[in-house]
């Protein structure tokens, strides 16, 4: 699971800053990780003049694959206003013996090269999306979401997918996207296939930032396992985006695979019929988010 987390801030000159492909020594080396993403700032006033962003990243991969860093991708950039990005690999295609990994961080290798592109530069989520996606060879698929902030304070949001992202102000969530699902477990997704979703599939949303906006961006792992209400109490107790990411990085975690605990996830499959075997309820078992991975930007 991915949770970058970023914090809207008064425009000063930044030096350029790109990441991408999350592995366990960028996750070392730098507080930035992928999974969700985390801005907090200070007063909250209208943005008036242009804007930037200070970003913290937490990653936790499956046991299982911690050799590879996980399944998930992200990429930052200060470009113009600043964009940022998380991309979910499908692990489905493991059955297939294709590394799921593959597909997101060749998506998000493919952010980097189109930050020039005429038709990107004018702050289009979905366009970035769609050009990126076409040359993307890899095999597998993956749910995405694209954040760009404007310098005048609009933020511009496209995702594809289950992957998600909060704005939080004053101890309040303003705004977040909404999954986008076949059916319950079974989101849109951007794939090698030819049958499949595509940028036009894309749910687009625009929001204006105030300074010291904190905007949490994930995949499922973070939001299927840690309720929009201890997002906001978790973050409020952090001034550094990075120890707010891991901090929710590890909540996610542990309610992952706390039986005891009736999760946002657990609540939603039982509302589709889906629930643990009654010798397990009888346990007082509960359903428990899935969490392949856990990436937090900050």
């Amino acid at each position: 699971m991915a949770v970058p987390i970023f914090r809207a801030l008064i425009p000063k000159s930044h030096p350029p800053l790109h990441s991408l492909c999350p592995t366990p020594s960028m996750v070392d080396e730098n507080p930035k990780k992928r999974r969700s993403l985390f801005c907090s700032p200070s007063e909250l006033n209208p943005v008036r003049s242009e804007v930037s962003i200070s970003v913290g990243i937490h990653l936790i991969p499956h046991p299982n694959k911690v050799d590879k860093g996980g399944e998930d991708a992200f990429f930052i950039s200060r470009h113009n206003g600043g964009l940022i990005a998380v991309a979910d690999g499908v692990s489905g295609w493991a059955e297939e013996n294709v590394d799921p990994s593959l597909f997101p961080q060749e998506l998000m290798l493919n952010f980097s090269y189109l930050l020039e592109d005429e038709e990107v530069s004018i702050n289009d989520p979905q366009i970035l999306i769609g050009k990126a996606h076409a040359a993307t060879t890899a095999i597998g698929s993956a749910t995405v979401i694209v954040a760009m902030l404007e310098r005048n304070g609009l933020m511009k949001i496209a995702n594809v997918g289950d992957c998600g992202l909060r704005v939080i102000r004053e101890g309040r969530t303003v705004f977040s996207t909404s999954p986008q699902e076949h059916s319950f477990d079974c989101p849109f997704q951007l794939s090698s296939e030819v049958v499949g979703q595509t940028y036009l599939d894309a749910m687009v949303s625009n929001v204006e930032l105030m300074e010291g906006d904190v905007i949490v961006m994930g995949s499922d792992g973070l939001f299927d396992n840690v309720f929009d209400r201890e997002i906001v109490s978790t973050i409020s107790r952090y001034k550094e985006v990075s120890e707010a990411a891991k901090a929710l990085a590890n909540l996610a975690k542990t309610h992952s695979v706390d039986t005891n605990f009736d999760s946002p996830y657990a609540l939603e499959a039982r509302s589709k019929g889906f629930d643990v075997p009654k010798w397990k309820k009888v346990l007082g078992m509960k359903l428990t988010g899935m969490v392949e991975n856990l990436m937090i930007l900050l």
